[in-house]
């Protein structure tokens, strides 16, 4: 674990503003996130998963307070630099014209290529480094409305690793997999966290595979959120609400 936390939340309130008023979500948030570890995010429907995790890497504002990126308040950050930094996987499938596997893959390097977004030599090791790590390499030519829920998973993984960066974000990317495969991404980002010194957040409703796999848990319930280490979950009031008694 480093010295410097990859992810620094300070006294954040996150949530989103309308018309009339603010809607807030999760507050008073002051945690740290650290590379070589792999974190799950769980909690009830609503309570605020997504949000975080998006509050985070500044697709959504926050209400109050900061987050700091390696140390750099995300307020200070350009697009490439937060794009540097850390890498999001999110539920929503992407789409578009003639895309396949290795295009989606190849965006992750777009922060170091030129205006014209060539691909040199440096850059392909890269990303076909990231296609082999995630074992997509027969399936790189394939358009990815044709890929299965689990290659589109592995897809998004091999951008994210593509984008070179210490920390990466999944929000529920276990969803719709079939069970060996939920196992398998698990075992694949556990080893990410492990073998890359990566910080590894992930949202997730399989609280099985976070016991058995993650190296911390963070709890989201009635606004706020707590750090608890894994081996301690089961014996955690809140998880165990969550969990509803079923594990």
């Amino acid at each position: 674990m480093g010295t410097e936390a990859n992810i620094r939340l300070n006294g954040a309130a996150l949530g989103y503003s309308n018309r009339k008023s603010q809607v807030l979500i999760l507050e008073n948030l002051n945690l740290e996130f650290f590379a070589g570890e792999f974190i799950a995010v769980v909690g009830l429907n609503g309570t605020g998963k997504s949000t975080l995790l998006k509050s985070m890497c500044g697709l959504l504002p926050l209400l109050e307070g900061d987050v700091f990126l390696d140390g750099q308040n995300l307020k200070s950050l350009e697009l490439n630099q937060v794009a540097s930094k850390i890498a999001v996987v999110l539920t929503e499938k992407i789409g578009g014209f003639n895309l396949n596997a290795f295009d989606a893959v190849a965006a992750g390097q777009m922060p170091y290529t030129n205006a014209f977004h060539q691909l040199k030599e440096n850059h392909l090791e890269i990303i076909n480094t990231a296609i082999e790590t995630v074992g997509l390499k027969e399936h790189v030519h394939k358009p990815i409305q044709e890929l299965s829920d689990g290659l589109f998973q592995k897809t998004m993984i091999a951008k994210a690793l593509a984008q070179q960066t210490p920390t990466i974000l999944l929000d529920e990317p276990s969803a719709f997999l079939d069970y060996a495969s939920k196992h398998e991404l698990f075992i694949l980002l556990k080893n990410l966290a492990l073998n890359e010194n990566k910080c590894i957040l992930v949202s997730s409703h399989d609280l099985d595979l976070v016991v058995k796999y993650c190296s911390k848990v963070m709890v989201v319930a009635d606004k706020g959120a707590a750090m608890i280490n894994a081996s301690e979950a089961l014996k955690n009031e809140a998880f165990q609400k969550i969990a509803g008694g079923f594990i």
